[in-house]
């Protein structure tokens, strides 16, 4: 609607508009010219970005193009793509591109913008600029959203637009959407998540065929599952950006990425992964958050999870969030984490929803977080020192009478307490041994201080390894 119109719209007006006079001179919608809305007016998004996610975008919309558009009641139009070159994964047809994204976002025409570009550069400024011309917004972008996703909601409130990220978290699971609106009768306690499909790809050949973390990395990046430089997947970057996601919808908190404690993969020994098998457990790569006491624990890290869960079967390349609410109790969200088409059906879904709302009043749509602005709470996020866990201890010690019981000594004076204990045989010619304990849940500062007096007696040589235990009940 154009500049007058008096249901507010930001962009241009459309002659088959559903709001109206009714007959009784009053503004409201009608009912018959709402029909015919929703048979003849169409929605025009423009995609920025051509990559993976772009072509999987355009190739689902053509596919399942009626289908899509009946779910929507308007029809779906791609009105012009902006990419640095052309993929051939994907048939444009007469759709006009250009090689200047920012025209997409100043393009009148243009109802819905999908940001597809990733990086938090350009994208943040082209996000931005969409937001500045009235348009909505799609992204797949989880360091946009995680980093400056509170400002970017900020501006799209005062323009009476929404940005839309259901793919930026687990790629085709739909989290987004369920955590925010089907579980919004419950109070959530606590979430875990492998939301790292590289990483979890890296720990199971690990665990399956006994290889080394770099041989496994090599290979990741041979298959396209993990980048040149493989930092945001294997040291946790990428797990935590999707993290603070979640927690913000979970718990009604402002986005904080510059809180989560974040540590990876890379450290992780083939020996690690066996011992812990043999106690029953497997090793993933998690995302945790909870609550604690009035206080909220932000968490990514590699964790011994009980072999019996279902999430510590999810294997490959395959994520999976487990939600615990006080209503529902435990649910289990799984599918693929990327992919361009199962990417890209996150995507639609988010061009679908908005299609649907458009001539909604903006007050009344979905809030971003799925709490009302002015009721996100800024709780205070614990340091990981204040956090309580098991932990699995790999201790190299000498192998004389009396070590392990001066090693739980130590334990105990700090008032920890050990669960389950594996002591290996010495290799030919050894002298020193592996010790494998599983302490019970106790605060991490104090089992750093209970590992520095371990790492200091004579008996013990080298770093103690340590990784944290949870059971997930």
């Amino acid at each position: 609607m154009g500049t007058g119109c008096h249901f507010g719209c930001n962009t241009g007006c459309n002659s088959d508009c559903n709001y109206s006079f009714n007959p009784d001179g009053n503004e409201g919608f009608n009912p018959d010219i709402n029909v015919k809305a929703n048979t003849l007016n169409s929605v025009k998004i423009g995609i920025c970005g051509l990559g993976t996610v772009g072509s999987g975008a355009v190739n689902v919309l053509s596919r399942n193009a009626d289908e899509i558009n009946a779910r929507a009641g308007c029809q779906i139009l791609i009105s012009q793509v902006g990419a640095r070159r052309d993929n051939p994964a994907c048939d444009l047809g007469d759709i006009s591109v250009t090689r200047d994204i920012f025209e997409v976002a100043d393009n009148p025409d243009i109802d819905i913008l999908v940001e597809l570009i990733g990086g938090t550069t350009v994208a943040k400024d082209l996000v931005f600029r969409a937001i500045k011309n009235g348009k909505h917004v799609v992204t797949a972008n989880k360091a946009l959203i995680a980093e400056f996703g509170n400002e970017i909601f900020d501006a799209a409130k005062e323009k009476g637009v929404t940005v839309a990220f259901e793919a930026a978290v687990a790629g085709g699971i739909p989290i987004i959407k369920a955590i925010r609106e089907g579980l919004s009768a419950n109070r959530i306690e606590w979430l875990a998540g492998i939301i790292n499909g590289t990483g979890n790809f890296i720990l199971t050949e690990m665990r399956d065929k006994g290889r080394d973390f770099s041989d496994v990395l090599k290979e990741a990046q041979e298959l396209g599952y993990a980048e040149a430089d493989p930092t945001f997947d294997v040291e946790g970057i990428d797990a935590a950006h999707k993290l603070v996601i979640l927690a913000s919808l979970a718990f009604g908190i402002p986005l904080q990425f510059d809180k989560v404690f974040t540590e990876g993969i890379s450290k992780i020994e083939p020996q690690d992964v066996t011992y812990a098998e043999q106690l029953g457990y497997r090793i993933k790569h998690l995302g945790v958050a909870s609550r604690n006491n009035g206080s909220i624990e932000l968490r990514v890290h590699p964790t011994l999870i009980p072999e019996k869960c279902l999430i510590a079967n999810v294997d490959g390349v395959m994520n999976a969030v487990l939600v615990n609410g006080d209503a529902v109790g435990p649910t289990l969200y799984y599918g693929p984490g990327a992919g361009a088409e199962p990417t890209a059906s996150s995507v639609i879904a988010d061009i679908v929803d908005l299609a649907r709302t458009l001539t909604a009043d903006p007050e009344h749509r979905v809030p971003h977080l799925g709490f009302q602005p002015d009721q996100l709470n800024d709780i205070n996020v614990l340091p990981i020192s204040e956090v309580e866990t098991a932990y699995y201890l790999r201790i190299t010690a000498l192998d004389a009478p009396g070590v392990l019981a001066k090693i739980t000594q130590v334990l105990s004076d700090a008032n920890i307490s050990v669960e389950a204990v594996i002591q290996k045989e010495p290799g030919a010619g050894k002298d020193h041994v592996q010790l494998i304990l599983v302490t019970n849940r106790t605060v991490e500062k104090y089992l750093d201080e209970a590992v520095e007096k371990i790492q200091a007696l004579d008996s013990t040589a080298g770093d103690v390894v340590r990784i944290r235990v949870e059971s997930l009940g």
